[in-house]
């Protein structure tokens, strides 16, 4: 069966008391909004269709910059979820099967619930609802069931005292075929408290066309809305203690699972050891076996079985580690690949690099890979032994055991097996500390007395 997603992000979010659309908020190093477009994705939609409103602009080029395939449409007005879902009608006029509306904010609805209620329109439903049963249902919409059929959804405001006392509460999400979805929304009135056009009232108008309703259910904590700063930070605090929870269940070994931070998209292979303190940024997978020492930060990279990196190493965007390589502590590697067994153990800065398998990069080495306007590449061989405290002006390349020597500064390509030494010529002058000392000593002697 087909299906369209909608995702509705043109909430401002006021209470977030922020200059950023809410939506745009990040969870996980992620914005909220990709959380749940994600789940979506997750079933291969044939369309995905972003509402946005406020900061339109800015969700439309986060949605760009996370690689998001979607027709983005503008809610100008807030004028309620009804209101936003024909906003993308006009980029559905095409389209035939269903459409599920997923909202921007409820960053927690898993893929096995979505798929769920898909299964629920295959058995004949004309409309799914996903539904909980709240601890405490407080302002949620009701569900008014009747067996197995959905009758009504009555939002808070407008539910009298008996509705207030059900449990059965509306998480927003609809599934529905698209013509019959936007034939019923186009029906909508705002006569009501909020004066909105609320989608929820689509269940009422489908009883009056003798359409059928159910409800799909889920754990509540999958509905979680954010709405303010304390929301987000508590979300935040619930995505990684299950992100924890799932990677020691998948064989991952944390010695202090509560001090490792994840990122949305952090994929950690079988026996991989994380020391306290970890974070992984967007982006980072480590593979089979390989250990990340405590206080390291990674994103955007690639660890390969076997390899380690840290204690307090920094692995930024680009940084691809092969099998049984080793990034030490206090070592920064940006955009650069090691080889097999290549070792950069301490002290250094490897950005713009190539470093062949089984190199040796020693203490205190950088790669100069920029000159104010441009970056360059930095290629050092395989099996090379770079000395302490190298300086290596890029464009430059060292070749296969080729070697550096200590303190050098390389500006011009190595031959394969050569040796280059880059530094200045040592000069030694018998007694002339001692003088040195002296002279110093007097000096300062001569400006206590006069200031005292």
């Amino acid at each position: 069966m087909t299906f369209a997603l909608i995702v509705l992000a043109a909430g401002k979010g006021s209470r977030m008391n922020s200059e950023l659309p809410k939506v745009l908020h990040p969870l996980a190093g992620a914005p909220l909004y990709l959380h749940a477009l994600n789940s979506g994705r997750a079933l291969n939609p044939d369309r995905v269709v972003l509402v946005t409103g406020v900061g339109a602009d800015q969700v439309a080029a986060s949605a760009e910059k996370h690689q998001v395939e979607a027709d983005i449409v503008v809610q100008s007005e807030q004028l309620g979820t009804g209101h936003a879902v024909a906003q993308a009608q006009p980029a559905l006029l095409d389209f035939q099967g269903d459409v599920l509306v997923l909202y921007g904010d409820t960053p927690f609805i898993t893929t096995e619930t979505l798929q769920a209620m898909k299964t629920a329109r295959e058995d004949g439903n004309d409309i799914v609802v996903l539904g909980f049963n709240a601890a405490d249902p407080g302002r949620y919409g009701r569900l008014v069931m009747d067996g197995d059929a959905l009758t009504r959804i009555v939002e808070f405001k407008d539910a009298d005292k008996e509705e207030r006392a059900i449990t059965l509460c509306n998480s927003g999400v609809v599934l529905a075929d698209s013509a019959k979805m936007f034939d019923l929304v186009n029906s909508l009135k705002s006569d009501n408290a909020g004066g909105e056009y609320y989608l929820t009232d689509i269940v009422a108008l489908a009883g009056s066309q003798n359409l059928s309703a159910t409800v799909v259910t889920c754990d509540e904590a999958e509905t979680l809305g954010i709405n303010t700063r304390a929301e987000l930070a508590r979300a935040e605090r619930l995505f990684q203690q299950n992100a924890r929870h799932q990677a020691l269940e998948s064989g991952v070994t944390m010695t202090a699972p509560e001090t490792v931070f994840f990122a949305y998209d952090t994929h950690l292979g079988r026996d991989s050891l994380i020391e306290p303190n970890v974070i992984f940024g967007p982006g980072v997978t480590v593979e089979t076996g390989a250990t990340i020492r405590a206080f390291s930060h990674l994103e955007g990279c690639h660890i390969g079985s076997g390899a380690s990196v840290g204690p307090f190493a920094r692995l930024r965007p680009g940084t691809e580690l092969s099998n049984d390589s080793k990034v030490g502590n206090f070592v920064e590697v940006k955009n650069a690949t090691l080889g097999e067994g290549a070792k950069v153990n301490h002290l250094s800065y490897i950005g713009d690099a190539s470093i062949g398998d089984a190199a040796n990069v020693g203490a205190g080495t950088v790669t100069c890979n920029y000159n104010g306007v441009e970056k360059f590449r930095t290629e050092i061989g395989a099996r090379a032994f770079i000395g302490s405290d190298t300086m290596l002006i890029a464009p430059v390349r060292i070749g296969d055991e080729a070697m550096t020597a200590s303190g050098s500064v390389i500006t011009k390509d190595v031959p394969d097996g050569a040796l280059a030494l880059g530094r200045a010529e040592q000069t030694i002058k018998p007694g002339a500390a001692r003088r040195l000392f002296d002279m110093y000593k007097k000096a300062k002697a001569k400006r206590y007395k006069v200031t005292k």
